[in-house]
């Protein structure tokens, strides 16, 4: 009996490791940590830069309007010239702190001082102070942000313009910087929450895969035949409910399993009970159907024909009997291999020979081939295929022994092919199940249905396969395919 193979080590696939699901638990939960630190680094960003433009837009307004309304009351209108000069360098003294460079118009004037920047104001800035309007406007020139201020000046405790317009630019550098500082402390912060966030992640990508892990360790143990796995089961969520369910699954299919293999083996023990039990009646009935077949020449026409046609179905329930018998062992695995080493040609010839069919088949049969074999197992094949092919399909039959090498090494052949119409298509998946009869594609089988599925369980046990097909040119071929093995005997 030929002993399981041990599965082979399997190096893991890095492809299925890397879209395993914990890699991709791990990565989902990085990328919504990821999105969640960035949209609150990005939210804290934009609200912490909106407070300190509007802090310092507010600080420069309320600065640049209280320096006017303390500085203008000086001058008398109409304002010339070198007035709105003296005021223009006033208020840029005052506003030392804010780095601020005034400009004034007066009525329809020209902006002064002139000339001494290339910032020009704002066009919308101008228009809005113009219509009596306070307006200011961040820009941004040569790369620098600056802020321009523009304030209407009224008469005091009136709202009559005055036609004073006074404009200040000052730079935003030191804003800008804060920004900036605020960008690289809010992606410092956010390196960090995501490094971190990979610590919850493989706690819980371990949490969720541990009952999947066990899962599937079960599974593989039940797909080998252990069916009293069982997994444990702890909590109450959606993975615990399904490990109850795999175990109620579970212990239904070890129930079942259970009952089929008693079924199955009462069914086994009652073939051979009965083959065993028939072989002794049967034996004595042929040797009187031996006696009474032999004197059949001397009885009438109808007590002969009935003599005979007794002989003959004696016959055939004693071979199906033998048959019986023989599918028996195999399924109790109590079928043993005894190998070796034959002229695989030579004994191809003595099958043939022993059954009188030479002249029915054409051999194609190398000279010095040979292989460890179980002798009486080979004769039971290769007798079984050309009876079979001489029986249903047309002479000769043509049996073939060769060789062929291929990736898991050296195969020897055996091919039988008959001359017949060859097998219907649906039956061909059928042909070596046992009891089978493909009675409408051939001619009516005399045989137990047996002799093709012997044939299987024969070529198994030499680690083989057979197979049938159809010949292109017409026919059948069942062809045998067993590892070429060389040396000494054995038994398996």
């Amino acid at each position: 009996m030929s002993l399981p193979r041990r599965p082979a080590f399997r190096r893991p696939d890095l492809r299925a490791v890397a879209g395993g699901l914990r890699v991709r638990l791990i990565v989902a939960f990085l990328l919504v940590a990821a999105l969640s630190a960035l949209t609150t680094a990005a939210l804290t960003f934009r609200s912490a830069r909106t407070a300190i433009l509007k802090h310092t837009q507010d600080t420069a307004i309320d600065s640049l309007r209280s320096q006017v309304n303390s500085q203008v009351p000086d001058f008398t209108f109409p304002l010339s010239q070198p007035a709105q000069l003296d005021l223009a360098r006033r208020l840029t003294a005052a506003g030392g702190a804010q780095r601020w460079n005034v400009h004034v118009r007066y009525q329809d004037g020209p902006v002064l001082p002139a000339g001494d920047t290339d910032r020009p104001l704002p066009k919308e800035l101008r228009e809005k102070v113009r219509s009596g309007v306070s307006a200011f406007q961040r820009m941004n020139t040569h790369g620098m942000p600056w802020l321009a201020i523009g304030l209407p000046v009224t008469y005091r405790d009136s709202s009559e313009r005055t036609g004073l317009e006074v404009y200040a630019e000052m730079p935003l550098r030191e804003d800008e910087a804060n920004v900036k500082a605020l960008v690289k402390a809010a992606q410092n912060g956010a390196l960090p929450a995501v490094a971190l966030a990979a610590v919850p992640a493989l706690i819980a990508a371990r949490g969720v895969l541990r009952p999947v892990r066990e899962l599937r360790r079960a599974s593989g143990k039940i797909a080998v035949g252990e069916l009293d796995t069982r997994l444990k089961v702890t909590g109450r969520d959606e993975l615990a409910d399904l490990s109850r369910t795999f175990n109620d699954m579970a212990a239904a299919l070890e129930k079942n399993v259970a009952e089929l293999r008693r079924m199955e083996a009462n069914s086994r023990r009652f073939a051979a009970d009965v083959s065993h039990e028939l072989r002794t009646p049967l034996a004595a009935m042929t040797a009187v159907v031996d006696v009474l077949d032999d004197d059949a020449g001397s009885l009438d026409p109808d007590t002969a024909y009935a003599v005979r046609l007794i002989s003959e179905e004696t016959g055939k329930l004693a071979r199906m009997v033998e048959d019986l018998m023989e599918i028996s062992r195999f399924d109790a695995g109590a079928a043993a291999l005894h190998l070796d080493e034959v002229d695989v040609p030579e004994t191809v010839r003595k099958t043939l020979q022993a059954r009188g069919w030479q002249d029915r088949t054409v051999t194609d049969l190398p000279d010095g081939l040979r292989a460890r074999l179980d002798t009486r197992r080979i004769d039971v094949v290769v007798a079984n295929l050309v009876g079979n092919a001489l029986k249903h399909g047309g002479e000769p039959v043509r049996v073939t022994v060769r060789t062929a090498t291929r990736e898991d090494g050296d195969r020897l052949l055996i091919e039988v092919a008959d001359q017949g119409e060859g097998i219907d298509p649906d039956v061909l998946p059928h042909v070596f199940d046992r009891f089978f009869k493909a009675d409408s594609s051939r001619a009516r089988s005399e045989g137990s249905g047996l002799g093709l599925a012997i044939t299987m369980e024969n070529v198994r046990l030499h680690d083989g396969t057979v197979r049938a097909a159809n010949s292109p040119g017409g026919g059948a071929v069942f062809t045998v395919d067993l590892p070429l093995r060389r040396g000494g005997g054995d038994e398996i």
